[in-house]
């Protein structure tokens, strides 16, 4: 929201009482507070008229510091608020001359005693970002609102990021965003996953500490500036240190949650349905079978929204006169392997026979005059349940619980977005608040009914979220169109929302809207397969590949048994993620110093080790940058220089999928599952270990836990590999490697692209050839 025009007017109705001076401050074991008035004192007189602005500063967590800004302390603010893992760090308070420095880890804040108000934060000594001279301000609009708006500094070369899932350019300078969750597509600037957290290039994150609207300015109404304003008496927002863009999300996911670590079967390939194709029984056990027949692995079986009878969503209740023996069907289908997912969402229409049984118990949302609140888009009559009562938690619960027993793994959650804010809560919560909060609440309660029963196999495939959401996982992109240009939007999206702290995300493969051509098929194929969670899905058209040509049914085959054979090294990027909140998917500039990487939002890195260049372009041409060093491409196996663009061109079966120097991955034996023994039979390849180097990578069993390590280690012509903590010690791993081998002890070797080489125990040595670092 602006609040000026231009650099010198106040718009109409509008005052501002910018932070001036500070005035007095105290200094406590749990803060430090500041009292700030919006004009300078200049006689006793001027004490005897406000407002006053109270910031009080505190440390949630080391290398965060808090800062609490209010107007009226006891004005009525009701819940929810996000959940804060608050471990009130220890922190230091110091006095200068002119100066208070609160210190909470690495992270220094300083504050100007007297004079022009300014706060201004450091990490190590190195200056971050800033609120100036009026930049924090209460407002008053005419008709009697109040706002609180802060103004923090960008400089010269600084750009913003995250903020949600965005569609829009993925650097949001420049930007008007609203946090207010919507279910919009993929190509606008709504999103359904709102965040109100965002990185910059500098190495420092803001959080924003309501679920409720925020209207951010990123250099939009002042340039130099990231704006955000709350309608409120009181806004909190959180300065986030680190030694990088990592250490900074691992800080923010210590105050907001980790995601959760998904089963790794979820990670294969998923079939839906569909949207409103036509399906039954039979439809789907041909899908199934024709997948197997053309020995394409598929791991999840999904059941998009009419495995429930038309106008009676949700009812939890299969539709009879498609699938006449659910439990059967389900049974003969989990006989092949698959996992079996089915829709729902929080909406209970009128024709639902829970319908009657939610109002008698007070289980959906009401209006203010005690009414039950219905509309009639999407379900005719619908209400939506109200997670904030107890008993409809539990009541919801355990209807999912009985598809459960029933043999069904998973759920999709749909929607939670289009939520009113006339209306009333169980618990009174504020609806504008709840608005986006709300689908914090709804997945919360599925994921703890599903690990009530599943356990450790647990997960969700939601597509609304907040700030926490990211606790349970699996999100994914939402309504996207059969474009080039959509399925871009779809990866800037889920590249901003990694920058969130979300660990795993996926799109609706070949897109949502309309049908795909064979050549995006394809082309979306090898995105989908090379993404952390995989699925095909439509509206109104199948997915299935034969239906496009026989070609697509090759390249669905080829990348779906490269992902399962990348497993290894994908679920060692899953524990990353789970344990540190850094995303399997992960922005070029995450992973590089380098100010190209900056912009680049056509490409990504999988995990730390793979480069991902999808095609954009029916002529199979890409144009992509590739950082310095040497890298492979770990398909072709061809290797390139980096340190600038590069144009090619590819066929279907192959894309830039980049092996970068110095960074070993594990690959599996087995590309029928994602979902196996990882370090039987395992091979690391290792390409161009630079002289010096000493690095190591783990791999994991399918409970999470650390099964072995290889230590690699070069000094000149020589490398040292070493494979450690192989809880069997009878199982054989494998070295594939890229670079000119003269000599070899502890191993049996034979070649191909590259040089294949037997462990006979645990250690071998190799002697390069010349000075080849990479063929």
């Amino acid at each position: 929201m602006k609040f000026t025009e231009g650099n010198w007017l106040v718009k109409d109705g509008m005052k501002i009482y910018g932070a001036t001076e500070v005035v007095d401050f105290e200094i406590t074991e749990s803060s430090l507070t500041l009292y700030v008035m919006p004009f300078y004192i200049k006689n006793k007189g001027d004490t005897l008229g406000g407002p006053m602005l109270t910031i009080v500063l505190t440390a949630p967590h080391d290398d965060i510091i808090r800062v609490n800004a209010y107007h009226f302390k006891h004005a009525k603010e009701s819940g929810p608020e996000f959940i804060i893992n608050d471990e009130k760090k220890t922190f230091t308070v110091e006095e200068e001359n002119e100066f208070i420095n609160f210190k909470s880890g690495n992270l220094a804040v300083k504050i100007r005693k007297s004079g022009d108000f300014s706060m201004n934060f450091f990490y190590n000594d190195a200056y971050l970002t800033g609120s100036n001279f009026k930049s924090l301000a209460y407002i008053v609009a005419e008709d009697g609102r109040s706002f609180i708006r802060e103004q923090l500094n960008l400089g010269v070369g600084e750009y913003v990021y995250g903020l949600g899932e965005r569609f829009t350019s993925f650097v949001k300078n420049g930007q008007t965003v609203e946090m207010w969750n919507a279910d919009g597509g993929t190509n606008s600037e709504q999103t359904y996953k709102n965040i109100p957290f965002y990185v910059t290039n500098k190495g420092y994150g803001v959080f924003v500490n309501t679920p409720g609207l925020i209207s951010y300015e990123v250099a939009s109404e002042r340039v130099s500036k990231v704006q955000f304003s709350v309608e409120s008496e009181n806004l909190e927002y959180m300065v986030i240190g680190g030694n990088g863009l990592k250490a900074v999300l691992k800080n923010y996911t210590d105050i907001t949650g980790k995601p959760s670590l998904p089963p790794a079967w979820s990670f294969g390939l998923w079939l839906t349905t569909s949207f409103t194709t036509n399906y039954d029984e039979k439809t789907v056990k041909g899908f199934i079978e024709g997948m197997a027949e053309r020995d394409i692995p598929l791991s999840v079986f999904h059941f998009d929204c009419f495995w429930m009878k038309a106008f009676q969503w949700t009812d939890f209740e299969w539709d009879k006169g498609q699938f006449p023996d659910p439990i059967g069907m389900i049974e003969r289908l989990k006989e092949n392997g698959l996992k079996i997912s089915v829709w729902i969402n929080p909406y209970i229409a009128q024709k639902s026979k829970l319908f009657d049984e939610a109002t008698e118990n007070g289980y959906l949302l009401k209006k203010p005059d005690g009414s039950v609140w219905q509309w009639d888009l999407w379900q005719p009559g619908m209400g939506i349940v109200d997670f904030t009562n107890p008993d409809a938690r539990r009541w919801f619960s355990d209807k999912l619980k009985k598809l459960l027993d029933m043999g069904v793994d998973c759920f999709k959650t749909d929607f939670g977005e289009r939520i009113p804010t006339n209306v009333v809560y169980h618990d009174n919560s504020d609806p504008q608040k709840m608005h986006n909060y709300y689908t914090y609440l709804y997945n919360k309660t599925v994921f703890e009914a599903t690990k009530e029963k599943k356990g450790k196999e647990t997960l969700v495939f939601a597509r609304s979220a907040t700030a926490g959401s990211q606790q349970f996982p699996v999100h994914w992109g939402g309504d996207c169109s059969a474009t080039y240009e959509s399925m871009a939007e779809s990866l800037r999206g889920g590249l901003s929302l990694g920058l969130c702290g979300f660990g795993f995300w996926s799109h609706d493969i070949a897109g949502f809207e309309s049908k795909a051509t064979p050549d995006l098929y394809k082309r979306w194929t090898a995105f989908g397969l090379l993404s952390s969670h995989s699925r095909l899905h439509g509206n109104n058209a199948y997915k299935v590949p034969w239906l496009y040509d026989e070609e697509s049914v090759d390249v669905l085959r080829f990348f779906t048994k490269l992902k399962n054979r990348l497993m290894p090294y994908i679920y060692s990027k899953a524990i990353e993620a789970s344990q540190k909140g850094i995303p399997v998917m992960r922005p070029m500039l995450m992973e590089f110093d380098d100010p190209t990487c900056l912009y680049l939002d056509r490409q990504y890195m999988l995990g730390d080790a793979l480069l991902v260049a999808p095609i954009f372009s029916e002529d199979g041409v890409v144009t992509y940058y590739l950082p310095k060093g040497k890298w492979m491409n770990f398909i072709t196996k061809e290797i390139a220089e980096g340190g600038g663009w590069r144009t090619e061109k590819h066929g279907y079966m192959s894309l830039p999928l980049m092996l970068r120097q110095s960074t070993p991955i594990a690959t599996g034996k087995i590309d029928s599952r994602p979902d196996y023994d990882y370090s039987d039979g395992v091979t690391f390849h290792l390409f161009g270990i630079e002289d010096g180097s000493d690095i190591s990578s783990k791999i994991y069993d399918l409970e999470g836990r650390a099964e072995a390590e290889i230590k690699v280690k070069r000094s000149g012509k020589f490398i040292d590999v070493n494979v450690e903590n192989l809880q069997n010690k009878d199982k054989k791993w494998n070295l594939m490697i890229y670079d000119r081998i003269k000599s070899i002890e502890g191993g049996d070797k034979s070649e191909g692209n590259g040089t294949k080489i037997v462990s006979k125990n645990n250690h071998i040595k190799l002697e390069l050839e010349g000075e080849s670092n990479g063929r």
